[in-house]
């Protein structure tokens, strides 16, 4: 019988997530039972909305239950088979978690076109970043030519995608990111018009210059001192979807801002739309999306960049610099061998 590893919570965090909060562990693979499959997995995927599964606070999902295998997406090579659905070597996406192997019976289980892109691809620029990128500008933010697109964390997984996808639509792309190594990549390889790096200073200031005629739609992946310097420059009827608030993902306790009042005073005044959005809300668009983003991918308008960490050992470490911002576009960890 063969050994597996996982990744599982050992604690809740309380700020911070620490090394102490994860536990490596070891176990036996067990023997596979009728219509099952067993899975040797790739590639994980990192992703900042993990850190609210380590809390037991209510949210739209139920957390992970401390001892439990720590939540997330995997492409997975199908090594053994009592399934008639899927056959030995076929490649899979599937949401077991941070693991080696797994056992499925099947369900909820995606087949992989290795021939389509990268297999990696498939949980990232053609995956739930990539979607989630391009339902909530097109089908919330929906920009039109000539506006302005603001996106935070730019050169991520998914702003970069929101940018490149503003382009093709037309708008004038504005990304916001932390450090000039980003900033370059997402103006310079990525091609969006402007990115201001929000860590300057001046960051206020440098925004609202790389913003003439404001901001008519803002995709909102940070919250914090980034949404303050924004929130002014909104239009009248500006969209502004709501993917993310990673600066708030470690707070131990809730602070209305103090502007708050006048916030919703603009919010008001200028008719502003605040909506926010889980991908899963528009799964009805998957066909559209796959089309469209392979198509741009293929043809070069939608450039990608993989950080990728070795090892499932790695996780957590890698996990804990995402939160902070260390990973320069789509964080993946590389469990096994990619024979694809």
């Amino acid at each position: 019988m063969s050994q597996g590893k996982r990744v599982v919570l050992a604690s809740r965090p309380v700020g911070e997530p620490k090394a102490s909060d994860f536990r490596i562990e070891e176990f036996a693979v067990p023997t596979l039972g009728q219509g099952e499959l067993l899975l040797r997995t790739i590639w994980l995927s990192l992703d900042p909305y993990m850190r609210g599964r380590m809390s037991d606070a209510a949210s739209y999902a139920a957390p992970v239950p401390v001892g439990g295998v720590m939540e997330g997406e995997t492409v997975c090579e199908v090594i053994a088979s009592n399934n008639p659905e899927f056959a030995t070597g076929e490649i899979v996406r599937s949401r077991l978690g941070w693991l080696t192997h797994a056992i499925s019976n099947g369900e909820r289980l995606i087949k992989v076109d290795s021939k389509l892109a990268p297999i990696s691809t498939s949980i990232g620029v053609l995956g739930m970043p990539g979607m989630t990128a391009y339902t909530g500008l097109l089908d919330i933010g929906k920009p039109q030519p000539g506006e302005t697109v603001v996106v935070a964390a730019a050169s991520g997984a998914v702003g970069s995608a929101v940018g490149q996808i503003a382009k093709i639509k037309g708008a004038h792309a504005i990304g916001i990111a932390g450090g000039k190594d980003k900033c370059d990549y997402v103006r310079n390889e990525l091609g969006f018009d402007a990115c201001i790096d929000h860590r300057d200073p001046d960051f206020a200031a440098k925004l609202k210059a790389a913003c003439p005629k404001g901001i008519d739609v803002y995709f909102e992946n940070v919250g914090g001192a980034v949404f303050e310097a924004v929130f002014p420059l909104l239009n009248p009827f500006a969209r502004v979807p709501v993917c993310g608030l990673i600066a708030h993902y470690n707070d131990t306790e809730a602070k209305p801002p103090k502007w708050a009042a006048s916030m919703m005073r603009a919010i008001l005044t200028k008719r502003l739309t605040f909506r926010g959005f889980i991908v899963s809300d528009f799964a009805a668009r998957h066909g559209d999306f796959l089309h469209d983003m392979s198509t741009w991918v293929r043809e070069g308008k939608i450039k990608y960049k993989e950080f990728v960490t070795e090892g499932l050992e790695n996780a957590p470490t890698a996990f804990m610099g995402l939160l902070k911002g260390a990973n320069f576009g789509k964080q993946l960890v590389r469990v096994g061998p990619d024979k694809a």
